[in-house]
């Protein structure tokens, strides 16, 4: 609270200023609540691990029917509800339903009162949806990466210098590079650039190819089917394909592509050497490595933060509401001490309350942390003990510090703290998510920043893609009553009656599929035959209507590729598929965690399967068969 007091939330400020020498007739219970409330806090016979609550410590967690740990966990000590001017049996009476409903109804009335949003709120843009189930009470140390997380580039700004400044070391390296402009809705994340075949493509979550790109030019589903037909997308084989796993990629893979197209025009000349697109990639990618290590794409965005990037008020108070609530923060970011702190102050400073700096929010910095080996192996560690960068070498890292290098376990062993008691937060899939589950068994936070404008494009085509399901459907019960009639032909063909099924439970378009092969016994094989005609040609005139409709679902997000999340109208991207088996929970941003609180527990979705729908009708007709 005394952090938003700071940032000037005059609500709460009003609230603060009631007080509570006297106490003001209020005529509502809310009020009444909110009053005593206030004035047993005011007397510091309520907090957190005092007389009226306790927490529960790791020594005596357990686990809940959900599996996860009840560390961190409030209890309420009965005997002090009189405080409250509340008796807890008598006022807790009744169908514990009921009490949750009224319960609630008066937690978001205080809410309200405090100016501050329900819950419910939730469910938008700016949302944190759960993969697997996450108790962040649970949870004693919260570790960030910083670039696309604690702070968000502008992608135009940033990726855009980052192709210009690898544009230009292409250029100095013989390449013809004229005309070309930086596109950035040439590729999306999640996409994985084919090395051997210059091409570009978006895999489902089984590694079938969705969709293909050669050079700048989209390739037909006919082509895309001849070309990977046979084909999964593998990422263990690294040597042929490059998931584009954070939008720090979205500079190399505009540049490859349009250099494959001048590969295919004859434009590179001989002097560069003899090149194959698995060649061409290592060269782009030399380039933009140029640009990041020769130190002049960050020393431009130092000397004009302002113009890369995009602020975040909230995000201070987001971090220091974890901080107060017991959390251990920790910053592990690869950019090295000079560019970190310079970043950090501009997009920290300005919204800390008191005079703070960046560096009072973190227990622990690591700058220069080499993941993802740090999170796979030891490296040296080393305290960063000057302003100016200069180093020593140390062995342990101890709260409060700022280091270079070292390790995952080394920072598990200072603090004690050790595998999932800690969740990292990053916006690289590989770098920070996957190998901090997998090689530590951390919890695990994915920011998706361009999560908002797919969940806005997601509710934008909900007619669409309704329109388009029931067309899908339709041709569905039209195609099964073709394949019906053509069985039926078939069986009479071979002097076999057409009849074979027994009409017994099976669902009303089966039964009518099978009550128009019975009619078939009656028909004369022209009646037959015209019947399908008219089916066929039905399904024909569907199909054209179907194909760009389908080939535009997804337009809203991005016409070339479609829906980040989605590959096809029903199944999920190769990167959903990655985000779920390592991602705990994804957001668009770090802040949205202060609509959440450092208490949440996070409860994943029902997962639905293939034969859901069916069971559900099963279980509804059976229900209609016994009424």
């Amino acid at each position: 609270m005394a952090a938003a007091a700071y940032l000037g939330n005059p609500v709460l400020t009003r609230v603060a200023l009631l007080g509570c020498t006297s106490k003001p007739q209020l005529t509502s219970l809310t009020a009444r609540k909110m009053t005593l409330c206030l004035c047993a806090m005011d007397s510091k016979s309520v907090g957190v691990g005092g007389d009226v609550f306790s927490v529960t410590s790791s020594a005596k967690s357990g686990v809940d029917y959900l599996g996860q740990s009840t560390k961190g966990d409030m209890n309420l000590k009965l005997e002090h509800l009189e405080a409250f001017g509340a008796d807890g049996e008598e006022t807790l009476e009744g169908p514990i339903e009921e009490v949750a409903r009224l319960e609630a109804q008066e937690a978001e009335d205080l809410l309200s009162d405090l100016g501050i949003p329900s819950p419910s709120s939730r469910n938008s843009p700016q949302g944190i949806f759960c993969s697997r189930t996450l108790n962040l009470r649970s949870i004693s140390v919260i570790g960030y990466d910083m670039d696309y997380t604690l702070m968000h580039y502008n992608v135009m700004a940033w990726e855009g210098r980052a192709y210009d400044y690898c544009m230009e070391n292409l250029r100095n390296m013989g390449f013809p590079v004229d005309g070309l402009a930086f596109d950035p809705d040439l590729v999306i994340r999640g996409l994985v650039i084919d090395k051997e075949r210059g091409n570009l493509v978006k895999a489902d979550r089984f590694g079938y190819i969705k969709r293909a790109m050669h050079g700048t030019n989209m390739l037909s589903t006919r082509d895309v089917s001849e070309i990977y037909g046979r084909e999964l997308v593998d990422l263990r084989k690294e040597n042929r394909w490059e998931f584009l796993n954070t939008l720090f990629s979205v500079s190399e893979a505009v540049a490859y592509m349009q250099m494959v197209d001048r590969l295919d025009d004859g434009a590179i000349e001989a002097a560069v050497g003899p090149l194959d697109y698995k060649g061409l990639y290592k060269a782009v990618g030399k380039a933009l490595f140029r640009a990041h290590v020769e130190g002049q794409l960050k020393s431009e965005i130092m000397s004009n933060p302002e113009l890369f990037v995009e602020p975040d008020p909230v995000l201070p108070l987001t971090l220091l509401d974890q901080k107060e609530a017991g959390k251990k923060l920790l910053l592990i970011t690869n950019s090295d001490y000079h560019y970190t702190d310079k970043m950090m102050q501009h997009s920290f400073n300005r919204f800390l309350p008191n005079d703070m700096g960046w560096r009072d929010l973190f227990d622990i910095v690591i700058v220069s942390a080499r993941k993802p080996e740090f999170f796979q192996t030891s490296h040296p560690l080393y305290e960063v003990v000057t302003g100016e960068g200069l180093m020593r070498p140390c062995f342990k890292a101890v709260e409060g510090g700022l280091y270079s290098g070292g390790s995952a376990q080394m920072i598990e062993n200072s603090l004690n703290i050790h595998g999932d008691e800690i969740l990292y937060v990053g916006d690289h899939i590989y770098t920070d998510v996957s190998q901090s589950k997998v090689h530590l068994r951390w919890r695990t936070a994915l920011i998706l920043r361009e999560l908002e404008e797919e969940y806005s494009a997601l509710i934008r085509s909900r007619g669409h893609r309704a329109s388009l399901i029931e067309l899908i459907n339709q041709k569905e019960v039209v195609g099964d009553l073709f394949n019906q009639l053509r069985l039926a032909l078939q069986r009479r063909s071979q002097g076999r009656p057409a009849q074979t099924l027994a009409a017994t439970n099976i669902n009303d378009d089966r039964l009518f599929c099978v009550c128009q092969t019975l009619a078939a016994t009656n028909m004369d094989d022209e009646e037959l035959t015209e019947s399908m005609q008219k089916l066929l040609i039905v399904m024909q005139r569907l199909d054209q209507k179907i194909a760009p409709m389908l080939e535009a679902d997804g337009d809203l997000f991005n016409k070339r590729w479609g829906f980040l999340s989605r590959a096809g109208l029903w199944d999920k991207s190769h990167l959903m598929r990655q985000i779920e088996k390592y991602a705990d929970i994804y957001t668009s941003r770090v802040s949205n965690f202060l609509h959440y609180t450092p208490f949440t527990y996070f409860r994943s979705q029902e997962q639905t399967l293939a034969h859901d729908s069916y069971s559900f009708y099963c279980s509804h007709d059976e229900t209609t068969a016994d009424s």
